[in-house]
């Protein structure tokens, strides 16, 4: 594997490990919050940095359901981001506060909110977009081709239970009044453990992950 590409997906890795950092805001409180959401605009402009290709070829080649499909969730995302960066900038009390900007903060709560959610679902369907490439990388690691048809099926077994019990966190956790902005604040759980709770994210973000990957490659006429 090439140095460059070894690079991109540490970035990528590292990327989702903040993102699961910042969505538990209640453990970590507002300073390590706002340097992660710092660390997380920079990798955002690195990881866009290093796939400046994407951006050259956007205009090339044509547009088939699997393409629109991962182009429409690829700018949703950059949105959603925009938004974080943009909510978190006017809501900083430490790393920005040197801009000593003022008013707009219940817009600016609202639309931290909503793009926090949008972000954390918008980022695992990405990443599921890609999970083909973490998937080849583990089978020639672990040499599944050799093995028996159990364990080559065993990742999709295991990717529906994940995403199925994900769901049930989702919709017990009740993030769809977040996402659309139903109620004006987040409850968090201070006594929860964290390990629980990072363990339920994971969760969730292994449904939208197989719910991408699966669904581009319906879109792509490979199931």
């Amino acid at each position: 594997m090439k140095p460059k590409v070894k690079f991109k997906i540490g970035v990528d890795i590292l990327m989702t490990l903040v993102l699961l950092f910042l969505m538990g805001y209640q453990f970590w409180g507002d300073v390590a919050h706002e340097w992660a959401g710092a660390g997380m605009f920079l990798l955002f402009l690195v990881h866009h940095i290093l796939n400046g290709n994407w951006h050259k070829g956007l205009l090339r080649g044509k547009y088939s359901p699997s393409r629109f499909f991962m182009l429409a969730i690829d700018l949703l995302l950059f949105l959603a981001m925009i938004g974080l960066m943009v909510s978190g900038i006017m809501l900083s009390n430490h790393v920005f506060a040197f801009l000593r900007i003022r008013g707009g903060t219940s817009f600016a709560r609202m639309l931290h909110m909503a793009a926090s959610y949008w972000g954390f679902v918008l980022m695992s369907l990405h990443l599921g977009l890609h999970w083909g490439m973490f998937l080849s990388l583990a089978k020639r690691i672990g040499k599944l081709e050799a093995q028996s048809f159990f364990l080559k099926r065993l990742p999709t077994v295991l990717g529906a239970v994940i995403a199925l019990y994900g769901l049930s966190v989702f919709i017990r956790r009740n993030l769809i009044t977040y996402l659309f902005l139903r109620t004006e604040f987040v409850f968090l759980d201070f006594s929860e453990p964290i390990p629980f709770f990072y363990l339920e994210y994971l969760a969730m973000m292994g449904t939208f992950v197989f719910l991408a990957y699966y669904g581009s490659m319906f879109l792509r006429k490979e199931l």
